[in-house]
This record gives C-alpha cells, sequence and structure tokens, in this order.
C-alpha cells in the first residue's frame, strides 16, 4: 500500500525531467502573457527545465482551459489560470469541463486592477458626480468593454448592480478598440486594465474615476479604489497556475513553493509591478478557495444580468 505514495514522491523528486508546457489562453504580447512568462522563466531557471508558454487564445480561454483537461496529470502541462476561467464557468453552461472538478490549483500569482475612465466631455470629475449624473441619465452613457462577458464587461454589470446606474453596453473585440472608442468619444466609460489606460490618463486624453481594487495601484497612486464610495465592490483581474486532476500533489507543493519564493523575490516583485500587477501569493488550498468565491461571485452577476456570450 505505501509503494504508489514512495512512487509519487519519487517523481516528485525528480520532477521536472523535461519541459513543461504552460497553456496560456491569452494571445503573445499582452500583459497577462507577459506575466505567464516571467514566471516561466523563474520556474525555468530555478527547477533547472524549460518550462515554455504555449499561447491558445480562443473562445474566453476555455480552448486553453480545455486541452489542459485532457492533458496527463504529471505536471508537464499546466494552466495559466484567470478571471475568464471564473467567469465562463457561468457564462458558458455547457462546457465539457469544470475548472473546479478538473483543474488543481497550484498557486495563485498576481492580481491586476482596472480602473473606470470616462471621455472628458462627461461632466464628472470624481465618482460621486458620475454617479449622480448616469442616475440622473439612465441609458445616456455608454460603457465599452472588450466583449460580453470579458471582465470590463461583468465589472461594468457588477458596478450598475450595486449603484442602480443604467448603462449602455457596447461591446467590441478587445481591450483596444474599446479604448480607441472611448478617446473618439464613441463610448463615454471604460472599465480597462491599469496596464493599458494608465497612458491615456496621464495624457489627459481621458478622465479617472476610481480603480477596481480594493487598494490604490502603484501604477495610478492618485486614483482613488471604487470601494471607497460603493462598498463592498472590487473586481480585479486575477492570474495563477493549475492542472490537470489527479497531478501528483507532491508536484503541485513543489511547484507552490517556488511560484511563492519567486513572489516573495523583490527584483521580481519589481518586474511584476512594472506590468501594473500585484503579487498574489498562496497556498493552493487557498488559491482554491478562492477560485471557488469569484466563480460563485460572477456566477451570480452572469445569471442577474442574463449575459450571453459573443
Amino acid at each position: 500500500m505505501a509503494l504508489p505514495a514512495v512512487s509519487r514522491r519519487a517523481a516528485a523528486l525528480d520532477y521536472p525531467s523535461r519541459p513543461v508546457r504552460i497553456v496560456v489562453g491569452f494571445a503573445a504580447g499582452g500583459a497577462n502573457d507577459l506575466s505567464a512568462r516571467l514566471m516561466a522563466q523563474w520556474l525555468s531557471d530555478r527547477l533547472g527545465q524549460a518550462f515554455v508558454v504555449e499561447n491558445r487564445p480562443g473562445a474566453g480561454t476555455n480552448i486553453a482551459a480545455e486541452s489542459v483537461v485532457r492533458a496527463a496529470p504529471d505536471g508537464y502541462t499546466l494552466l495559466w489560470l484567470g478571471t475568464p476561467a471564473a467567469v465562463n464557468a457561468t457564462l458558458y453552461p455547457s462546457l465539457p469541463f469544470s475548472i473546479l472538478r478538473d483543474i488543481v490549483p497550484v498557486g495563485s500569482v498576481d492580481r491586476v486592477p482596472n480602473v473606470m475612465a470616462v471621455h472628458p466631455a462627461v461632466p464628472a470629475a470624481t465618482m460621486p458626480e458620475f454617479i449622480a449624473y448616469a442616475i440622473a441619465n439612465p441609458g445616456k452613457l455608454s460603457m465599452g468593454s472588450a466583449g460580453n462577458g470579458s471582465l470590463p464587461h461583468v465589472a461594468g454589470v457588477l458596478f450598475m448592480m450595486m449603484t442602480g446606474v443604467e448603462m449602455v453596453h457596447a461591446p467590441y473585440r478587445g481591450e483596444a478598440p474599446a479604448l480607441t472608442d472611448l478617446l473618439g468619444g464613441h463610448v463615454q466609460v471604460v472599465i480597462g486594465s491599469v496596464t493599458a489606460t494608465a497612458p491615456y490618463i496621464t495624457a489627459g486624453k481621458v478622465r479617472a474615476l476610481a480603480v477596481t481594487s480594493t487598494a490604490r495601484s502603484d501604477m495610478l497612486p492618485d486614483v482613488p479604489p471604487l470601494a471607497d464610495f460603493v462598498p463592498g465592490y472590487e473586481a480585479t483581474a486575477w492570474f495563477g497556475l493549475g492542472a490537470p486532476k489527479s497531478t501528483p500533489p507532491d508536484i503541485v507543493e513543489k511547484l507552490n513553493a517556488e511560484i511563492n519564493v519567486a513572489l516573495a523575490d523583490a527584483k521580481m516583485r519589481e518586474r511584476f509591478a512594472a506590468l501594473g500587477c500585484t503579487v498574489f501569493p498562496g497556498t493552493p488550498a487557498a488559491f482554491g478557495a478562492f477560485l471557488a468565491r469569484e466563480t460563485e461571485k460572477w456566477g451570480k452577476v452572469v445569471r442577474a444580468a442574463n449575459i450571453q456570450p459573443d
């Protein structure tokens, strides 16, 4: 009876003995991809084998997730887990897999706040002024997003649910075109990532009202959290690593330990901060509990607003 446990421990001691794939459901080059590559490089240097990022965008990251669910549970195929996984569990009711059931949480890595930005023509300089104006003018403001069910969309829906504001949703195929139309005044509001939106804010082309994290962002230190005005509001992007169900616990624990060493390293923290990210260390169990809470939270939003995928 002890032989299987001994065998698993031996596998963990030898792990990794060949390259490891980290499957990312985003296109190469964005902040989500770059943070995955930052962690992959750390793991490669520390564990002596290449951790290779494989970009498999499409279907709101579901293509990447399913490929990892179906992979061998040996620690050599990992998933770059993010907020879309929590939203998709309800947004796509017929998925042939369940993140909570079929993916083992390995470790949380980072969080990225969004920022609510408005076109300068909007007559509101603060969040209270914006809420008052929007309530007085229901349906007059258009909110651009990266698409139905994207974090900017559900973050905006959560904001409307908690404040009574009514805005018209304008979905785009990605964050960049939504921000382009915000600059042009075709939409009046976008809840965009701090990384993509900050340059337009500092240039005075759009006005920042609040960040969606519960604390201020180092990238926009003068912008208050939305929760200061709407208690309990929080809508950040987050990322971490997952593995197929039945991946040996010793391998999961080994990877988690290395992730947490990385997130405690001052230079790594600086490199994440340059991407607009805040490090998010923790145990596999803590990451699993967080994933369950996020899935429940965004499931309620998707159901309440009857959000349908593109």
